[in-house]
């Protein structure tokens, strides 16, 4: 039993990391350390931008899948070099790498428990009993505002607004167009529907990125968003239920396809309130994330096991071990949906931790290029000139909102805008004494929503192109695949 006390202590200390933690020792460095020039930082960061930009002339948006990551290494290694040109020990610059990737644990577990709860939400029928009952809410006659909110619902059901733009957001523009509805007020719904979503839901790959890079915690993120996020959202409604006129429309096709593939009960709602109340008795992040995802398989065994065993397709199997290796493939590797409806099979085929360890790895390799430049002092050089001019804490966000904005244009990549000035602006945040939940609030809004509104916009019309609908978008389709 005492050792198994010990087991757990440590698993508690690993995913909930408290401020009492001991820090590492730090490794002494050399008295005669000579501090970097302005020629050691450009380096660094030049060789950085060069190949962030040279991964992206290549790979195009797959750069985000491992391209990226490299860049970030390679430059890792060159920031290391000069680190030790200037007379620092190589074992410092592992140290500041495992204590800056260590920073980083806490969110990466609960990442990866994010990615469990969405296959287990999938398989379980929570998100179709979510979608379905957004759809049974659709009023014609206030089709933009009904928009707005089913788009925003599905967003935190599924914490990806590009998902809900490309898949949701294409049907509700057909809709809109077969109505005779303005498609550019439709589009408009859509994404600020599908943005506010991914602005409050603990599921979004933005927010849990933003919370990795500046040790903020992942609800106290999202209720601070929600100052801003909710009058907006308002504000917005109030706007598209003005706009909205009468007409006539259906979605029962959708619907009855959700209704004869899951078993859409109220009951498939149980691992979402599970979750909000452990969120609102404040356990810990991880815990209350995992725990919504094994509900999750719970309820997809009593509700949905037909599903389950045509997910495991395995006739050899009996019903119930055919049940349990679903769950488990749901939690590993993500749900697939099969229903023959080309959005709802893309909004339901999701999850798995496997698939967010490409992100896993690009938060470990900006935290270690960013622990390595901090402790080389070379960050210093570019982000110093720039906090001296910005004195006000008004002055300092607006300073992190540009660049984030300037490494989405530059990179074309939202992940990089989050984690780059995340890792440089995180000591000068820290040094006035200012709270990173702050810094991740200031990371996430510019670089989700230049991005969001970007690629939002190309998938609804490459989506509808590819469908032979009309939708009007002031750029050439793009043949290049947007991530999910």
């Amino acid at each position: 039993m005492a050792g198994g006390g010990r087991a757990q202590d440590g698993l508690a200390v690993l995913i909930a990391p408290s401020p009492e933690r001991p820090a590492p020792e730090a490794v002494p460095e050399p008295e005669n350390i000579r501090p970097p020039s302005a020629l050691d930082s450009a380096l660094v960061f030049s060789v950085l931008i060069v190949l962030l930009a040279a991964s992206y002339l290549l790979f195009g948006k797959e750069s985000a899948l491992g391209p990226n990551q490299i860049a970030l290494i390679f430059s890792s290694v060159v920031a290391g070099v000069v680190a030790h040109k200037n007379g620092m020990r190589w074992e410092g610059v592992s140290q500041s790498i495992v204590d800056g990737v260590a920073t980083g644990l806490s969110a990466i577990f609960i990442l990866l428990a994010v990615g469990a709860l969405i296959g287990s939400w999938a398989l379980s029928g929570a998100m179709a009993a979510m979608i379905y009952y957004g759809l049974e809410f659709l009023n014609p006659n206030y089709f933009y505002v009904s928009t707005l909110m089913i788009c925003a619902l599905v967003a935190i059901a599924v914490g990806s607004s590009w998902t809900v733009i490309g898949a949701i957001g294409v049907g509700l523009m057909g809709v809109a167009a077969n109505l005779g509805m303005s498609p550019e007020i439709a589009a408009g719904a859509i994404v600020s529907g599908a943005f506010f979503g991914d602005r409050t839901s603990p599921l979004s790959d933005t927010l849990n990125l933003a919370t990795a890079v500046t040790g903020a915690e992942l609800f106290q993120l999202i209720r601070e968003s929600l100052w801003t996020s909710v009058p907006s959202f308002a504000l917005a409604a109030l706007l598209f239920a003005g706009l909205g006129h009468s007409a006539s429309g259906e979605s029962g096709h959708a619907m009855q396809n959700l209704a004869v593939h899951f078993n859409i009960s109220g009951w498939a709602f149980l691992p979402l309130i599970a979750v909000f109340v452990l969120a609102i008795l404040r356990f810990p992040p991880f815990v209350t994330i995992f725990a919504g995802a094994l509900l999750g398989g719970v309820v997809a065994a009593a509700l949905n096991p037909q599903v389950a065993m045509a997910f495991a397709a395995d006739a050899n199997l009996p019903a119930p071990i055919s049940v349990f290796k679903a769950v488990w493939m749901a939690l590993s590797t993500g749900f697939v949906s099969r229903t023959g409806e080309a959005a709802i099979d893309a909004l339901l085929s999701r999850g798995g931790m496997a698939q967010k360890l490409n992100i896993v790895w690009l938060i470990m390799s900006a935290l270690a290029f960013g622990a390595i430049v901090e402790h080389a002092g070379l960050v210093q050089r570019i982000v110093g000139p720039i906090a001296a001019r910005a004195r006000s804490i008004g002055g300092l966000i607006t300073s992190v909102a540009a660049v984030c904005v300037g490494t989405n244009i530059a990179t074309a990549d939202q992940y990089m805008a989050v984690a780059l000035p995340g890792r440089m602006f995180g000591p000068e945040f820290g040094r006035r004494g200012y709270a990173p939940v702050v810094l991740a609030r200031t990371l996430a809004t510019p670089s989700s929503s230049v991005r969001t509104v970007d690629d939002g916009r190309h998938r609804m019309a490459r989506t509808a192109h590819a469908q032979g609908r009309p939708c009007r978008d002031a750029s050439p389709v793009r043949s290049d695949p947007v991530p999910a």
